[in-house]
């Protein structure tokens, strides 16, 4: 645990269409530059068996700006928001720096994880690799474009992949100056990045039942990764989505669903 203090995170809450016997919520957590709104096509799926929410990390979304990107910093976070909500254990899902976020709270706070999900992460440290980014964003924020058109081109100044700028314009709002503005805490982020490519925190390993769900076509849970996710978590089950890059959600929405949908059945 941390002594910083916790933030009051945003969050969408979906009641469930028709629970099922097992109505244990789910709840969802983005990835590094993401936000719960990403997620709603996925959330209207799942949320047919049970709640679900979908939350905004520090720093990230509509939640507020804070010093402190360390994992168990946000893992906090998350169980500041269960006691909010009154949830006492939820299947957790998390993907890229959310995954580790949820690999975080499960090794952290066990008894509030009923099963873990974890997308296209491994609970290894990586390499720098946003400095492209990073350096968008920068020139969107300098340049006050007035739409996003304007920003579209400020952004491919350092962005060549179309989808991945398309991702980042979801970071812009228009400000009360009339111009699209970040709505990240970027500055936050960018003093934390060292803490987020780093390993989850916690202690022990988590024994409770756990999937890694990988994209075929994604380096980012290498084969020579899984003895390192094994220790980590002893039990889980990886499936590889063919097909499938770092956002396997968005390249493969059925299967994911699917494979997310039928891992919570089976507990």
């Amino acid at each position: 645990m941390t002594n910083v203090a916790t933030v009051d995170l945003h969050f969408i809450d979906m009641p469930a269409e028709e629970a099922t016997a097992d109505a244990t919520p789910l709840v969802v957590i983005h990835g590094l530059l993401g936000s719960a709104d990403n997620w709603r096509s996925h959330l209207k799926v799942w949320q047919r068996t049970r709640r679900v929410i979908a939350l905004d990390l520090r720093n990230h979304g509509r939640s507020p700006h804070a010093e402190g990107m360390q994992y168990a910093t946000m893992a906090n976070d998350v169980v500041a928001l269960l006691d909010k909500l009154s949830i006492e254990r939820a299947h957790v899902l998390g993907h890229s720096m959310g995954g580790k976020v949820a690999i975080s709270l499960a090794r952290m706070a066990p008894e509030r994880v009923a099963s873990l999900m974890v997308a296209d992460i491994a609970p290894v440290a990586y390499e720098h690799g946003h400095d492209d980014v990073f350096a968008a964003l920068d020139s969107v924020r300098e340049g006050q474009p007035a739409n996003r058109r304007e920003a579209d081109e400020l952004l491919s100044q350092h962005v060549d992949s179309r989808p991945t700028r398309l991702f980042l314009a979801t970071n812009l709002v228009r400000n009360d100056d009339n111009v699209m503005a970040l709505r990240v805490g970027l500055d936050e982020i960018k003093r934390g990045y060292s803490d987020i490519i780093g390993v989850p925190d916690g202690e022990q390993a988590y024994e409770g039942p756990s999937l890694v769900l990988r994209g075929g076509d994604s380096h980012y849970v290498a084969d020579d990764m899984l003895p390192a996710l094994r220790e980590v978590l002893p039990r889980a089950r990886v499936v590889t989505l063919k097909d499938a890059g770092h956002w396997l959600h968005a390249d493969q929405p059925e299967a994911f669903q699917q494979a997310v949908v039928a891992f919570i059945d089976a507990q």
